[in-house]
């Protein structure tokens, strides 16, 4: 059952649910020891079995490993009076939830930049997140952009025996066919970086060029462009080898756009 609103949930009290999603649920909640708001995610009980929180354990570790100002810190990770809480900061919106709104060239851009800086730590040290999107990017005060979810959702799919993993929309083909690397939050990366830029979200079959090419041509220059088209190739080995390898790209044509 899901959490209610003023429920305690040890020195947690939960306020109300902020996202739900196939295989956990996200509560906004008030640490009264600390006397600071939180973030608890609260994996589905239909999902956790004894093997599954063993996963989620080691997954934990995982991302603990994660030290970088753009990957969301995990607080704590624990049974509750019979729950698996993953405790975090609390952010203020989602980047999808500011993606409603209208977004200056320069701040869409460094968010983009946060989101692979994310991405370039965790593929240095061979973590996939495999579940790139917008809705898993939280946002902070000084538009600090911090990425969530490494791994968590991948580790119940797992479990579930999947065929394929990620958010349908941003999901890479390979992927989607159960055959997951590096190189597939590389794709998703680029579709992300594309909905910043053109504000439209290109689907398969992922023909170049992508809809809304013209604007993002008059708003971003095609060196930008560029790094997307590379990104997002359907055929793997075309594309980077890594978020470090795409960083670095993006740096590049950022810097060159902006001269």
């Amino acid at each position: 059952m899901p959490l209610r609103s003023r429920q305690r949930l040890g020195k947690y009290r939960v306020e109300r649910r902020i996202a739900s999603g196939a295989f956990a649920d996200v509560y906004k909640a008030y640490d009264t020891i600390e006397g600071v708001g939180v973030a608890l995610k609260v994996p589905s009980a239909v999902t956790m079995d004894a093997s599954t929180r063993d996963a989620f354990r080691r997954e934990v570790r995982t991302i603990a490993k994660l030290d970088h100002p753009n990957v969301l810190p995990i607080k704590t990770a624990e049974e509750i009076q019979g729950h698996f809480v993953i405790v975090t900061p609390l952010g203020e919106e989602s980047l999808d939830d500011r993606m409603q709104r209208r977004m200056a060239r320069h701040v869409a851009l460094d968010y983009a930049e946060q989101m692979l800086e994310a991405l370039a730590c965790a593929h240095r040290k061979k973590i996939a997140h495999l579940d790139v999107k917008p809705e898993n990017m939280i946002l902070f005060p000084d538009r600090r952009l911090r990425l969530a979810d490494f791994g968590l959702a991948r580790v119940v799919r797992r479990t579930l025996a999947a065929s394929g993993s990620g958010t349908v929309g941003y999901v890479a083909p390979e992927q989607a066919m159960g055959r997951p690397s590096l190189r597939s939050d590389v794709f998703s990366a680029g579709l992300v970086l594309w909905r910043l830029m053109s504000k439209q979200l290109p689907e398969w079959p992922f023909e170049w060029p992508f809809v809304g090419y013209a604007r993002v041509i008059r708003e971003f220059g095609p060196e930008l462009a560029n790094v997307v088209r590379r990104a997002c190739e359907v055929r793997v080995e075309k594309r980077y080898t890594n978020a470090a390898v795409m960083l670095a790209a993006f740096q590049r044509a950022r810097q060159r756009a902006e001269l």
